[in-house]
Formats: C-alpha cells, sequence, structure tokens
C-alpha cells in the first residue's frame, strides 16, 4: 500500500472552498446591504422585496420624467408671463399714440416699437428647451412662427398627423384691413396653405381658409397627457364605464395658438365634439380670438398707424377711434393671457409636490425593503471578519499539510 497526501488535499481544499464561499458571501452581504442572495433562502422575503423594487424603480422613473416635464412647464410659464408684459407695455405705447403725440415722427417711433414688439411675441412662441420648441404642440422639431418684417403676415408650420408624406405644412395669415368693421378693423385672414415644398394645396379663396381653419382646429386639439404618478393612464376603466379615463393625466403641451388665444386643447376638443354643434363652431370661435389675440391687437395698432402715416385711409379721426377701442381690447386680453399664465403655473405647482410625494414614496419604499431583505449591518460585518479569520486559518493550517513527502514522487 502507498502513502500520499492526495486524499488529505481533497479534503482541505473543499473545506477552505467552502470557507471561501462563505467569506464571498458576507462580502456581497455586506457591499449590497441584502440578506439573501437568491429566492430559495427565504422565497416569501424575496418576492416581497422584488415588489417593493418593482415599485421603486416605477416611482424613480416617473420622478426622473417629472424633471424633464417641470422644466418645460417652466419655459412656458416665462414665455407667457413675457407676452402679458409686451402686451401691457404696448397698451402704454398706444394710449400715447392716441393721446399724447401729435407729430409724424413721434408717431413713426412708437409704430417701430409696436412692431419690435410684435417679433419679440413671435420670438417667445418659437422658444426653445433642449433641441425642441415648448409651444410646439406634438410637434418638437419645426419652427412654429414666422412674421412677416411689416408684422402683417403670420406663417404657422407644423407637422399634421392627419396628412400623408412628413405631413410638413405652413399656413400663411394676413392681418388685412376692413373698413367696415369698426369692432375689429383688423383681421387675420388665412392666404395660403402649402406643403413642405412650398406648393399649395388648394388655390380656391374659400378652400384655402375652409382647409385653414380645420388645420387649426387640429394643431389646437393636441395634447401630451404624461403618467408622471398623477391620474390613472389606462383608457377605459370599469368604475367610470366608458368615459376615457386619459383625460385625469396632466396636458403637458400648450400650443402658439393656444397661449395665444387662451383656448386650451380640452375646449378644443369639446366644441369640435360639441351635439348639437356648438356656437358659434370652433373654428369661428378661434379665429374670434385669434384676432383679439396680443399679437393680432398689437398688430393691428402698428399697421394703422403706418397706413395713417403713408397717406391711406385712416385719417387722424378713424386712428383715434381704432387706438381706443384697441386699448379696450388689449385690457381684455391682457386677463386672458394672465389666466393662460396661471393654468401653467398651476400646473407646474401640481409637478412640485407630484414630485416631492414620489420622494416620499421612495423613502417609504427604500424602509420598507430594507425592513424585509436588508441585512443588519453590524451582524453583517462581524459575520464576514469571522469568515476572514477563519479563512486565514486555513491557509495556514494548508501550509503545514502541504509539504511534500518521498511518496509523493514515487510512481
Amino acid at each position: 500500500m502507498r502513502v500520499t497526501n492526495s486524499s488529505t488535499y481533497r479534503n482541505f481544499t473543499s473545506s477552505v472552498n467552502d470557507v471561501h464561499a462563505r467569506l464571498n458571501k458576507s462580502f456581497n452581504k455586506v457591499s449590497s446591504g441584502e440578506q439573501y442572495e437568491n429566492a430559495a433562502e427565504s422565497p416569501l422575503a424575496y418576492y416581497r422585496g422584488k415588489k417593493i423594487d418593482d415599485q421603486y424603480q416605477d416611482a424613480l422613473s416617473k420622478s426622473a420624467l417629472l424633471t424633464d416635464v417641470k422644466n418645460r412647464l417652466y419655459q412656458q410659464e416665462l414665455g407667457a408671463r413675457d407676452i402679458q408684459k409686451l402686451l401691457s407695455g404696448a397698451k402704454n405705447k398706444v394710449q400715447e399714440a392716441r393721446t399724447g403725440t401729435t407729430s409724424d415722427e413721434a408717431l413713426r417711433t412708437l409704430q417701430a416699437d409696436l412692431l419690435q414688439k410684435q417679433h419679440q411675441i413671435i420670438d417667445d412662441l418659437n422658444a426653445q428647451y433642449e433641441n425642441f420648441y415648448i409651444y410646439g404642440g406634438n410637434d418638437l422639431s419645426s419652427t412654429p412662427f414666422k412674421l412677416s418684417e411689416d408684422g402683417s403676415t403670420l406663417t404657422y408650420t407644423h407637422k399634421f398627423a392627419s396628412h400623408p408624406n412628413d405631413g410638413s405644412l405652413s399656413i400663411d395669415m394676413k392681418l388685412e384691413y376692413d373698413p367696415d368693421d369698426t369692432e375689429v378693423p383688423y383681421k387675420f385672414k388665412i392666404t395660403s396653405v402649402k406643403d413642405s415644398k412650398g406648393n399649395p394645396l388648394e388655390t380656391d379663396p374659400a378652400k384655402i381658409e375652409a382647409l385653414g381653419k380645420d388645420l387649426l382646429v387640429e394643431a389646437m386639439s393636441e395634447q401630451g397627457r404624461v403618467d408622471i404618478g398623477y391620474g390613472d393612464i389606462s383608457n377605459k376603466n370599469p368604475q367610470y364605464a366608458n368615459m376615457d379615463i386619459r383625460g385625469t393625466l396632466l396636458d403637458t403641451y400648450t400650443g402658439g395658438f393656444n397661449l395665444l388665444t387662451g383656448i386650451n386643447s380640452d375646449e378644443v376638443i369639446a366644441r369640435s365634439k360639441a351635439n348639437p354643434p356648438a356656437t358659434p363652431a370652433v373654428e369661428d370661435f378661434i379665429m374670434d380670438r385669434l384676432n383679439q389675440s396680443p399679437l393680432a391687437l398689437i398688430g393691428r395698432a402698428s399697421l394703422a398707424i403706418e397706413n395713417n402715416l403713408n397717406g391711406g385711409d385712416i385719417d387722424k379721426d378713424k386712428l383715434h377711434d381704432i387706438l381706443g377701442k384697441t386699448i379696450e381690447d388689449m385690457t381684455v386680453t391682457e386677463h386672458t393671457v394672465s389666466t393662460v399664465y396661471s393654468d401653467l403655473g398651476n400646473k407646474y405647482k401640481l409637478l412640485e409636490d407630484t414630485d416631492a410625494k414620489l420622494k416620499i414614496l421612495q423613502d417609504s419604499l427604500t424602509e420598507q425593503y430594507t425592513d424585509i431583505l436588508g441585512a443588519d449591518p453590524y451582524a453583517s460585518i462581524m459575520e464576514m471578519f469571522n469568515n476572514q479569520n477563519s479563512y486565514n486559518a486555513a491557509l495556514r493550517v494548508g501550509s503545514q499539510l502541504m509539504s511534500s513527502s518521498l511518496f509523493d514522487f514515487m510512481r
């Protein structure tokens, strides 16, 4: 019979591997803070923890999305406030032109200031957050608005889902003078609708106007409802029969025309689906409010002064009346823009409250997870040191056992 250390080595190696596995497990327990590595160790606790972890990840993702939405809404709020200030400043200039100025040179200076305010409003409507336009609705890539140098022609560019190819269309609207209308002497008239290549979709004026109005309704109906821990994302809910529950989600999109007219998407949709039809029709309702918008009112005053200075059919008395009516309309529109500004502020406040609730929820879920799956840090550290000492002792014993003998070299 030949005597060797092979069997001793095998037994020792198995024992050391076992001690080393326990050491690794204790290392993992300290680093991860988790009591169990897999479901087999404690199935009930593991799957309860898994459910809590899913809830935590959901709250975490909503919180990350909410930060982005908050920033976008804040930019929209700033834009609405700036337009309100521009309208207020324009009203003072119109008042000055009506009562405090008589020279043509002074009037021309005031007209230039009003024209500049029109272009500043367009700049606000074309504001961007990161890489998309905050007043573009569902179209994040197209520059929404363009205004001619004289402030008379507004061009709106938008990608419409209802149209083929890329759906990018542009609508031209001209602010034209109507001498027979003493209430609204300047109105926006839709003059063309073109595709992305500049080709007109219609040539008949009546069809152009009808198509343009339909497109405005479509653009102003766009919504961006987001599940951020507020409302119900499901389309239908048995508790509410056939009601669309997605309406409980926060609408985070505000189109440029929604801001200008003060008509939100819910109102546009409601008027579009009204049975019997709403009075006035949604298209006429939008155009009426558009003609009372900050852009139209400032443009009305600017174009009326320009007409008077260039020897047009608006004399001093008529200019005086037009500017007087414009001041009245500006006062009303200031309140309309203020309502939009307040609505955006309320949405932002709601997002802040939701963000705070999500953070509280994350803290609560963390505590629950720790109670169920968390390892006691002190006990885990003591266990790790004990296993480390056992492993070191095993290595020292092994160094004594594994001295070679003569029999190890015999065949």
